[in-house]
C-alpha cells in the first residue's frame, strides 16, 4: 500500500490532575508537508502504521459495545444535510486544506475540541492527511494518539548505564481516527469513519459527540425476536370471538416475554413450533452467517453455529426429559484418550428405546446417581 502524506500536524498533550478539566495543556512542535514528511523519523515511525489502520476490520454490528474497533456514522436531523454535522465539518476543513498554515490550524482546532474531553490522557496526537492514489485521488484524514510509555530509558555511557527518557511514545497501541472509512477498496462513505481505541475507555466516542454506532448484534437479535413476539401477540388479540379472558392471558404472556427478554440465564420457553423458529433464526444467520448458538442442557454445553439450528443441532422431548441431537458425519477428540473414542455407535432408535426405558430401569434398581457418587464397576 502506497500512501503519500500531504500534510502532518504534530502535537503533544499533557495533563495533570484528576480533575476534570484540571491542567490540559497542548504544544503545536511541527506542520509538515510531504517533502519534509519524507525526511524525518516520523516516516519510520508511522508508514505501515497506515496500511494496519486501513486493514483493521470492524463489524458494523460488533459482539459488544466494548470491542476496540468500531464504525461511526455522522448524525444529522431530520430534513438535515451532512454538512449540518460539527464533527463532519471539521474532518471536511482538514481534507480541503490547500497550505500548511491552513492544516494547522484545522488540526489545531481538533486538539483543542479533544481536550474538551473526559477521556484525555497525555501523549502525542498527529493528524496526518494521506493519498492513497491507488485506490482513489481523495485524501484519508488519520488521527493518530500514542500514550506516553512509563518506564522509560535509553543506554547511555558505561557510568551511568541508562538515562531516564520523558515523554517517550510507542507505536505498538495507536489509537485511531479513519475518515472516511472504506467498507471496500476504492469506495469511500463521507457519512461514515473508523474509530479504534482501547476497549475499557473511550477515546473517541467522547470526542466525537455528533457520531452514532449501529447497535451491537445481541441487541439487534433482542429486537428482532421481540419483534416477532410482538407479532405473534397481534396475531393472537386478532382472532375471532376472542373473549376477555384470552385477552387477560395474553397480557400476561406479553409481560413474561419481555421479563425473559431481559434476563441473563434464559431457559426454554416451550411457545413456538419448530417451524416458526425456524423462519427466526433464518433472518438471523442471513445478517450474520457465523453468530454462535450455545446452550446448556443440565450443564452440559453444547456450542455450535445459529445455522446449524434445524440441520445439525435438534431440540427434542423423550418422555418427560430434553434432549439435544448434533449430526454430523464425524467424531473429533480432544486432549486424552478416553474409553468414549473406542464405541461402535448404536443406532438412534436403539438409543431413543434405552432412554425411554431409562427411568423405569433406575426405579426398579433404585440407583440414584449424584456428583459425588462413584460409578459401579
Amino acid at each position: 500500500m502506497d500512501f503519500i502524506v500531504q500534510y502532518l500536524s504534530f502535537f503533544v498533550i499533557q495533563t495533570e490532575g484528576e480533575a476534570a478539566g484540571a491542567g490540559k495543556r497542548y504544544k503545536h512542535y511541527q506542520t509538515l508537508d510531504g517533502e519534509d514528511y519524507e525526511d524525518t523519523e516520523l516516516k519510520t515511525f508511522l508508514d505501515g502504521e497506515f496500511a494496519r489502520i486501513v486493514k483493521r476490520k470492524a463489524e458494523r454490528n460488533p459482539l459488544s459495545e466494548n470491542v476496540p474497533t468500531k464504525i461511526g456514522r455522522f448524525t444529522v436531523e431530520p430534513g438535515f444535510e451532512l454538512d449540518s454535522n460539527p464533527n463532519y465539518n471539521l474532518f471536511k476543513r482538514l481534507r480541503q486544506a490547500e497550505s500548511k498554515e491552513q492544516f494547522l490550524n484545522c488540526g489545531d482546532e481538533l486538539v483543542r475540541a479533544y481536550l474538551d474531553t473526559s477521556a484525555v490522557r497525555g501523549g502525542a496526537l498527529i493528524i496526518v492527511r494521506v493519498r492513497w492514489y491507488e485506490v482513489s485521488d481523495d485524501p484519508l484524514i488519520f488521527v493518530l494518539k500514542c500514550d506516553f510509555e512509563p518506564k522509560i530509558a535509553r543506554i547511555a555511557d558505561e557510568k551511568k548505564l541508562i538515562a531516564q527518557v520523558e515523554m517517550a511514545i510507542s507505536a505498538r497501541n495507536i489509537k485511531s481516527i479513519q475518515y472516511p472509512h472504506l467498507p471496500e477498496d476504492g469506495a469511500f462513505d463521507e457519512w461514515e469513519l473508523k474509530i479504534h481505541q482501547a476497549s475499557h475507555a473511550r477515546y473517541f466516542e467522547d470526542f466525537l459527540k455528533y457520531v452514532s454506532y449501529e447497535k451491537t448484534m445481541p441487541e439487534v437479535l433482542n429486537d428482532h425476536v421481540m419483534g416477532m413476539v410482538g407479532s405473534y401477540l397481534e396475531e393472537q388479540l386478532q382472532a375471532p370471538d376472542l373473549s376477555e379472558e384470552r385477552q387477560r392471558e395474553l397480557q400476561i404472556e406479553a409481560e413474561k416475554y419481555e421479563v425473559w427478554a431481559a434476563s441473563e440465564k434464559r431457559e426454554l420457553q416451550e411457545q413456538w413450533p419448530h417451524e416458526r423458529v425456524a423462519q427466526a433464526t433464518q433472518w438471523i444467520v442471513e445478517q450474520k452467517p457465523d453468530l454462535e448458538l450455545k446452550l446448556k442442557l443440565d450443564g452440559v454445553l453444547v456450542k455450535g453455529k445459529m445455522a446449524d439450528y434445524g440441520s445439525r443441532i435438534h431440540l427434542a422431548r423423550i418422555g418427560g426429559r430434553y434432549a439435544v441431537l448434533v449430526t454430523g458425519d464425524a467424531f473429533e477428540f480432544e486432549h486424552g484418550v478416553s474409553p468414549v473414542e473406542l464405541l461402535q455407535p448404536e443406532e438412534l432408535e436403539q438409543v431413543l428405546r434405552r432412554l425411554e426405558e431409562e427411568p423405569e430401569t433406575q426405579a426398579r434398581a433404585g440407583l440414584h446417581l449424584d456428583r459425588d457418587d462413584e460409578l459401579p464397576y
